[in-house]
């Protein structure tokens, strides 16, 4: 650990957890890095990381799913499936959807069911989040709706900042891509990754975020410390941290924007090893000092 990190975490006020917020803020160090190791890429989720268009969705999910597993006349009460199926969702959530529901399948089989193929499964939940997005969509489309509306707080802010910094952003989604990237253009946020944005794709074997991490490290020629990666959920923070990355996790109040991380997914993702964890982007200067010195 070099000095001038050495300083950075004596500035900062010590929780009980054993990690460090940055004095003054809500920024969470939990593993220090080194400053000889500034990230130059920089990879982004999106669902609850940036865009908020569709907060809510686990409330489609897994009610979905909870009515399937029951058709199979389990012993199970509503309530038990809905802890399994939440799970399971949560576990999976960064991946594709489409693994949640071949788990979906796994799950009615050994329940003594009768799945139906993952894809129509897809197809059921798409459908049904559609119903609670489409008037987000809608008014950010015909602009009653400003995209700050629809954005975790501070993010565009950030990303400008990045892109000062001469960082190349990645933006990597389980959500299907085309709807990625309309969700993106509809939210101010695409052109900060001049296409450099990606998501499911029927043939989900030819796409995950560890793939889009291995390609922008080695299309580059750089190792993993030279990488941020941000996120909201286990896969991402996971694949981060494999290749070496710095992994900031985005535990993100999603309804209610509190300014304060959610204890949820915050447990959860310093226990698959997130190096910082944010509530938002409205600190991000912090962070920048922190990582950059200077942002």
């Amino acid at each position: 650990m070099t000095s001038s990190n050495l300083n950075d975490i004596q500035q900062t006020d010590s929780n009980d957890g054993g990690s460090a917020f940055i004095q003054g803020t809500q920024v969470e160090i939990t593993h220090t890095t080194s400053a000889d190791s500034r990230p130059e890429f920089a990879l982004f989720d999106f669902d609850g990381t940036l865009s908020l268009i569709r907060e809510g969705w686990q409330q489609v999910m897994v009610p979905m799913m909870v009515t399937i597993l029951a058709d199979t006349e389990t012993e199970e009460s509503a309530q038990e499936l809905g802890q399994v199926a939440e799970e399971f969702v949560m576990e999976l959530n960064g991946k594709q959807t489409i693994y949640q529901m071949i788990r979906l399948s796994e799950e009615v089989a050994a329940r003594g069911g009768a799945p139906e193929d993952p894809l129509v499964y897809k197809h059921r939940y798409h459908e049904l989040l559609m119903q609670r997005v489409l008037s987000r969509r809608d008014a950010l489309r015909d602009g009653s709706a400003a995209p700050t509306d629809w954005l975790v707080p501070g993010a565009l802010d950030a990303l400008a900042a990045l892109r000062d910094r001469d960082v190349l952003m990645f933006l990597a989604s389980g959500t299907d891509e085309q709807y990625v990237i309309e969700e993106a253009e509809l939210l101010g946020v695409a052109e900060f990754f001049d296409g450099r944005i990606h998501g499911a794709v029927d043939d989900y074997r030819s796409f995950s975020k560890q793939m889009v991490i291995e390609r922008i490290l080695d299309e580059n020629n750089v190792d993993g410390a030279r990488l941020i990666g941000f996120g909201d959920g286990y896969v991402e923070i996971d694949n981060v941290k494999s290749a070496g990355g710095i992994a900031v996790a985005v535990a993100s109040d999603e309804s209610g924007r509190s300014g304060k991380a959610d204890a949820w997914k915050r447990e959860r993702l310093i226990g698959v090893g997130a190096d910082v964890v944010i509530p938002d982007f409205r600190e991000f200067d912090a962070l920048c000092n922190h990582l950059w010195k200077g942002c």
